[in-house]
């Protein structure tokens, strides 16, 4: 039987590896072996900086017999082909969001680990931190009473201002749909269940944007999808929600997500984040009641540590493929949608996943000694 720390690899040196390594170095349960990455001076300057022992391409972090989940930090459109290789591998998935970006690549890879008796997990893992942890309890024990309807809203003017190598972003798989609808259709589904049906509209403001800082900037580049996305989504009890997702808007509004009940209006954290303020309106109510979080926000890698709690333990993990797939299938109906002018049923179902334990701690070591 399996004993101590789980071994991890990261691929994938990019900006996003920062944001999981400041955490994965900090949780006892694991250790990173390898930082790997398709150019390799990449892969060197991250593990250097963070003092990770060995670090290369890709196939380093494959076949190193000490890893046993790989994380996988890649493009979007390098997500399945490397997940896949992890899975042929004999290793665990952990992968950024998107989980794929098609539905045929999305079922072959869930196919392939379950033949193999592995486990994928997908971020987002913002739904396991305080925040939206605290708001599932807030509504599983009545407060809002029956959960009714929901509304979200994502508008920023782009990531070009900020990102230094923006493009892809704006290509298939990216978008604001793509890039940041995960968190908030998580954090829905998480809410109301599965989707059943969705109907959407998109536009795309212009035709290229040009990047602001970095090395790069002042460089113009093509925006490939739509940039604005309105979207209703019907749930399988029959529940609705309204979302905004838009790289449009000069004015910034993110994290607006509010479950409307029969008996409150509950407003949850920004699903993009771990923490956040949760506020209450009753029926008789005009101004909103702060109601305090509780539980870990540590942050990125969570759902990682989570996953590497649960294969010592032979439980199952939160933030599994099967979910994330799910909120890949909705994005893709929105996109088809967006296409056809017409309602697009979504055929997937999303598994419910056990709620965190407010006490469960990812700094502290529990697997020292035989799995539970």
């Amino acid at each position: 039987m399996s004993r101590g720390p789980v071994g991890v690899a990261v691929i994938g040196a990019g900006v996003i590896s920062k944001q999981y390594l400041d955490n994965l170095t900090g949780f006892p349960d694991i250790t990173v072996h390898v930082i790997a990455d398709l150019f390799p001076e990449a892969a060197k300057a991250r593990a250097e900086e963070y003092g990770i022992a060995e670090f290369g391409t890709p196939e380093l972090a494959l076949n190193h017999p000490d890893v046993e989940i790989i994380v996988n930090l890649t493009i979007p459109a390098a997500h399945v082909e490397v997940a896949t290789a992890a899975v042929r591998a004999g290793k665990h998935v952990w992968s950024e969001k998107p989980f794929s970006l098609d539905r045929e690549s999305g079922l072959s890879l869930l196919k392939e680990a379950h033949d193999a008796g592995l486990r994928l997990g997908c971020a987002p893992d913002t739904f396991l931190g305080a925040g939206l942890q605290t708001a599932r309890r807030v509504i599983e024990r009545g407060d809002v009473g029956v959960p009714l309807t929901a509304q979200t809203v994502l508008q920023t003017p782009g990531p070009e201002s900020w990102h230094p190598n923006p493009g892809f972003l704006f290509q298939p798989g990216a978008g604001p749909l793509f890039d940041m609808g995960p968190y908030y259709v998580t954090a829905l589904v998480q809410t109301f269940g599965s989707i059943r049906r969705v109907a959407a509209l998109g536009s795309k403001a212009r035709a290229t944007r040009v990047i602001g800082t970095g090395p790069k900037a002042g460089e113009e580049f093509t925006v490939e999808v739509p940039t604005h996305v309105s979207a209703l989504a019907q749930f399988e009890d029959g529940r609705s929600s309204h979302s905004i997702f838009s790289f449009e808007s000069p004015r910034t509004r993110m994290g607006f997500v509010e479950i409307t009940g029969s008996e409150a209006t509950l407003s949850l954290p920004d699903p993009n984040y771990f923490d956040g303020d949760l506020q209450i309106c009753r029926i008789g109510e005009t101004d909103w009641t702060s109601i305090p979080t509780a539980g870990p926000a540590n942050g990125r890698g969570m759902g990682v540590l989570d996953m590497a709690r649960s294969v010592r333990a032979g439980t199952p993990h939160r933030a599994t493929g099967q979910l994330a797939y799910h909120v890949l299938d909705t994005m893709v109906s929105v996109s088809e949608s967006i296409d056809s002018g017409e309602f697009v049923d979504v055929a997937s179902n999303a598994p419910s996943s056990a709620p965190l334990p407010v006490d469960w701690a990812p700094t502290d070591a529990t697997l020292d000694g035989v799995r539970a």
